[in-house]
């Protein structure tokens, strides 16, 4: 079950916990990203609070937004880069994506299995995705307060064992967005300080969002190689035909 990508944008926009929350996620993106310099980077779900940071330097940036969510006109101001696209069929070539990331994509999709095999297809060798989640221990999986409280939260074990599932290799994971998912005034001027607090004492490893980096790893062909057979010649082992004496 898609969320509304109205509903989505006001949150992220238009609400204070939603700037903030974005901004949580979005700084340790750009943390693990620091450099996208003539590379692809695709987004799917609602991701696009996250990709602004790449759009200076990156090659391309392109915003998948699935049917059921719908779409709208990423960057504001600036040439659209969205596109409304099916959850397991993107209008992407096989190998183009150099880094992407899920936001609000995985833990609502109908068929994530295949769509992790889409993530798979369209990501280069080497490439690396970030799926960010609702962490199924942390409070914001628990009220629909937020687009965190729909679909199916997970822990990291059960998100990592699904990667592995499709050939993904885990790079690194982590728990974040420690601040309550709460709208009231006291506990947004306490949120830097929870942040901090949650990431620096191992006891509130218990965020509201995990992380987890994986890479598209193509194993080496193993093996001894096969000498290419000559091609024939078209006519090769026609047998010409008698030529006529004459009489």
């Amino acid at each position: 079950m898609h969320l509304d990508v109205q509903d989505l944008s006001n949150f992220y926009y238009r609400s204070a916990l939603g700037r903030a929350a974005q901004k949580v996620v979005r700084d340790q993106l750009v943390n693990w990203w620091p450099n996208a310099g003539g590379q692809t980077v695709a987004g799917f779900g609602f991701a696009v609070p996250l990709l602004r940071p790449f759009l200076p330097d990156a090659r391309r940036v392109v915003g998948l937004m699935p049917g059921p969510q719908g779409v709208m006109a990423w960057p504001k101001g600036q040439p659209n880069v969205s596109v409304l696209c099916e959850d397991t069929l993107w209008p992407i070539e096989t190998g183009r994506v150099d880094k992407l990331v899920l936001m609000h994509g995985l833990e609502t999709s109908d068929h994530p299995g295949a769509l992790m095999d889409e993530c798979f297809r369209v990501l280069g060798p080497g490439g690396s995705a970030v799926f960010v989640v609702p962490n199924r221990a942390g409070l914001w999986s628990r009220t629909d307060n937020t687009p965190f409280g729909y679909g199916r939260p997970y822990s990291l074990g059960q998100l990592e064992a699904q990667l592995r599932r499709h050939e993904f290799q885990i790079d690194r994971h982590l728990s974040t967005l420690y601040q309550p998912p709460s709208h009231k005034r006291v506990w947004r001027r306490a949120a830097n300080v929870m942040e901090r607090v949650g990431h620096n004492i191992p006891l509130f490893k218990t965020g509201g969002v995990l992380m987890v980096e994986a890479r598209k790893h193509v194993a080496a062909p193993t093996g001894k190689a096969r000498r290419a057979e000559p091609v024939r010649g078209v006519l090769e082992g026609i047998v010409r035909p008698p030529v006529a004496e004459p009489a």
